[in-house]
């Protein structure tokens, strides 16, 4: 396998140039959630020039392809993910998004090259291949399951991981803008935390803003809200268990001298252990059934599930990094701390065993690089040929390691 593996590093950066060519093309075409028909179709030709077998059209745009080795083994599923975000790119590059309004700012871009690419490379290693790799291309990762159907859960629900040969394991790795080009993070746990979607609704009583005591104002109630849940999460919850409150959104009223008759904010509620969503979710709803007492407001919380807790399995963790350090020097691996945003790839995670990664693509010279989901985000593409190094890698050696 080792000789397998040095092959797999060496051809990975050869093929830097045409994952540039790659990831430029579908910067250029970015498609919000659902609406991926471009970049499903790019995916669905290259794969089939590469003479596998291609299946599209699964929970809307999703795409998934299966190499079948010549030598017995277990199936192994690789995951990208092709949407894009509603941003107006700020990066003035020649390859800068031609869309109005819509960005790949999430570096989905790089996801789509490195698997594409994964799949030619392994490709012409067939003939030393155990197993059946299976590359999943799959939508709307970025729209929230109450928005609309979460691309991962519907993928699945679709199938794809028990479409015989069934899946044994499933990967993906995501960029890291914080993170040195080329280097990788992991663990062997809890990667990423779940989320709920939280909506207040603070109904009170409208009025002239002359006489503000002839009704009750849910403008004043939502910041006396605010700062109560503020005081909540500082002082009555266990400090050691992560979670993450934050509103994002705030309407009421509809003229400056008429007190509100309701106002609604919306936010998300990530944690990492199932027993934090459950204290907290109690302690609010006593809270504010005080706090609508004392202000004589009606207080309605509403939590959605959007995406459960991602964990990596911890078996499959111990044999992917064995193989990453096979493929890395030491100083570009090491392991990280769980982190609260969330990814539905943890749909996958939760029916097969998972093995999520991070790769890192900070430009040299840049302290803290950009944030995702920002008009300037502008990742390194020098990192494009480690990721198919980590790609094709884990897919050659964990497909051999089934019974």
């Amino acid at each position: 396998m080792k000789d397998l593996l040095a092959v797999i590093k060496a051809r990975a950066q050869e093929m830097a140039g045409e994952l540039i060519a790659l990831r430029r093309d579908f910067h250029q075409h970015p498609e919000l959630s659902h609406q991926e028909e471009r970049t499903a179709r790019v995916v669905a030709d290259y794969l089939r020039d590469l003479g596998l077998k291609v299946g599209t059209g699964i929970a809307g745009h999703g795409v998934v392809a299966d190499l079948t080795g010549a030598h017995p083994g277990r199936t192994v599923a690789y995951r990208a993910d092709m949407d894009a975000l509603p941003l107006q790119e700020k990066v003035q590059v020649p390859w800068r998004s031609q869309v109005e309004g819509v960005m790949h700012a999430c570096g989905h871009d790089f996801h789509l090259s490195i698997a594409l690419a994964a799949a030619k490379l392994l490709s012409g290693l067939k003939d030393r291949l155990a197993g059946r790799c299976r590359f999943i291309f799959q939508p709307a990762e970025e729209s929230p399951v109450p928005d609309g159907e979460s691309g991962a859960r519907a993928m699945a629900q679709a199938g794809v991981l028990e479409e015989e040969p069934p899946v044994a394991a499933i990967l993906a790795l995501h960029v890291a803008p914080n993170l040195a080009a080329g280097h990788l993070r992991y663990g062997s746990e809890v990667v990423m935390a779940g989320a709920d979607r939280i909506t207040l609704t603070i109904t009170g009583k409208s009025a002239h803003g002359a006489t503000p005591h002839r009704g009750v104002d849910p403008i004043l109630v939502s910041a006396q809200v605010l700062n109560h849940i503020q005081a909540f999460l500082a002082q009555q919850l266990d400090p050691r268990a992560a979670k993450v409150l934050t509103f994002g959104e705030i309407s009421g009223g509809n003229r400056f001298n008429i007190l509100a008759d309701q106002v609604t904010l919306t936010g998300s509620l990530r944690y990492l252990q199932e027993n934090s969503r459950t204290e907290l979710l109690q302690g609010l709803r006593r809270l504010l059934a005080g706090l609508s007492q004392a202000t004589g407001a009606q207080i309605e919380l509403s939590a959605g599930p959007t995406y459960p807790i991602l964990k990596n399995d911890p078996q499959l963790s111990r044999q992917a990094v064995q193989i990453l350090e096979t493929l890395f020097v030491p100083q570009r691996l090491k392991p990280f701390r769980p982190a609260m945003g969330s990814e539905d790839f943890a749909f996958f995670a939760a029916r097969v065993p998972a093995f999520y990664f991070f790769l890192g693509v900070r430009p040299p010279g840049s302290r803290g690089g950009q944030d995702l989901h920002s008009p300037e985000f502008n990742p390194d593409e020098a990192a494009l040929p480690w990721g198919l190094t980590a790609a094709a890698g884990l897919l050659a050696a964990l497909s051999e390691t089934g019974e």
